[in-house]
């Protein structure tokens, strides 16, 4: 075989195989772009039920509510009274109990004798709700209705302990969780079709995603031309006619189950309060110059005691006398340019122009403000 010949299809097989490989680089980014329905949109009507309840928390060691919180004091005894017992008004003393708000949600479907979890939160000057346990506590809705019970031992994921004006401590121990704690006594009911109509919400609003759910939708075998977008974050989709409940269950199965590319707004998230700076990967940078500097002052006290000269006689003791040094010191940083040569920037070529500053998260909160300002950051740039 003519080694040019062989050189030739060598060069066309890897070429191939190269072609191959992109392509499917290619897919899996697409792939891995895209998100189910079920994880960026809900079902209108499925939300569940929120529920709150008052109740007590025993077995604290000391570290529940004092006499001072009365409305702990006057939960006890009306709770020992349904007992059969008298307790004294006089001087009560009940620091292992805690008067506490106990909430949960409860999910869509639900049935009688499901466990839900709960969350438990200490509503008087108990210092420590660790090691208690929730008494039977009566959970209801909005309008009144109980859903059930819950009961059960405190979670609080911490601890907290003090001695001889010494304490070690970590998390909050003033709130706790009570796993399996809620016992549903009655359904939970859901209206989500009405008149073969379902509607699909997005959690996060946006013109773009809603339009490529709607015709995802509309691709689906049985649903041509069903979807129809509402507006930024409601898509309406009309199920076919004489269809069984099963069938509507497949139907909404078949929806979920479908990937949507979506198109998440731009945004810079600040937490000026812990200095945190979150970067959305859709953020871009126009070409831009920083120069950034600080300045530091620092002041350093100093007391001299000046000394009489000396052969003196009947010389008054000298004062001490205050002074001060003074030096400011200033940080010049080289101009940084803030481009990407020929491709659109990314979040890696942002992170690396701003290591490139070399300043502290304090300085880039303000780095960001000004990129604002300047209309160099293409974003929304959000300051919590």
């Amino acid at each position: 075989m003519d080694i040019k010949l062989f050189k030739f299809k060598m060069l066309i097989a890897i070429s191939i195989k190269l072609s191959i490989v992109i392509l499917f680089l290619f897919v899996n980014l697409e792939y891995l772009s895209a998100a189910r329905i079920k994880d960026i949109a809900t079902i209108e009507g499925v939300t569940g039920v929120q529920v709150i309840g008052y109740g007590l928390v025993s077995g604290l060691n000391n570290t529940g509510d004092n006499q001072r919180s009365s409305y702990a004091v006057q939960s006890v005894s009306n709770m020992l009274k349904r007992f059969g017992l008298t307790p004294p008004l006089i001087d009560p003393r009940i620091r292992n109990v805690a008067a506490v708000m106990v909430t949960a949600t409860i999910p869509s479907f639900l049935k009688p004798g499901s466990k839900v979890d709960v969350q438990v939160s200490s509503i008087g000057d108990a210092t420590s709700l660790q090691g208690g346990i929730l008494l039977m506590t009566p959970m209801s809705t909005a309008t009144g209705t109980v859903m059930g019970m819950s009961q059960g031992a405190l979670s609080v994921g911490g601890y907290d302990y003090q001695s001889l004006g010494s304490r070690v401590g970590r998390n909050f121990v003033t709130s706790g969780r009570v796993p399996n704690g809620l016992i549903l006594e009655q359904e939970v009911k859901s209206q989500f079709i009405q008149n073969q109509l379902l509607k699909i919400v997005l959690r996060d609003p946006d013109f773009t995603t809603i339009t490529r759910v709607a015709t995802a939708i509309n691709g689906v075998s049985g649903l041509a031309n069903a979807a129809t977008a509402i507006d930024a974050a409601t898509v309406q989709v009309q199920l076919p006619a004489g269809q069984t409940q099963p069938q509507i269950m497949e139907s909404i199965a078949q929806i979920e189950a479908l990937n949507i590319v979506s198109d998440p707004v731009a945004r810079v998230v600040i937490n000026e309060r812990t200095g945190t700076i979150v970067v959305g990967g859709n953020v871009q940078l126009l070409p831009a110059v920083i120069a950034h500097s600080g300045l530091e002052i620092q002041i350093q006290k100093m007391v001299v005691i000046p000394q009489p000269a000396p052969f003196t006689i009947n010389v008054k003791p000298p004062k001490p006398v205050e002074v001060a040094t003074l030096n400011a010191q200033e940080d010049v940083n080289p101009a940084v340019p803030f481009q990407v040569n020929g491709t659109p920037p990314t979040v890696q070529d942002i992170a690396n122009a701003l290591n490139a500053l070399k300043v502290k998260p304090r300085d880039l909160i303000a780095i960001f403000q000004v990129l604002k300002e300047a209309g160099a950051l293409q974003g929304e740039l959000i300051i919590q």
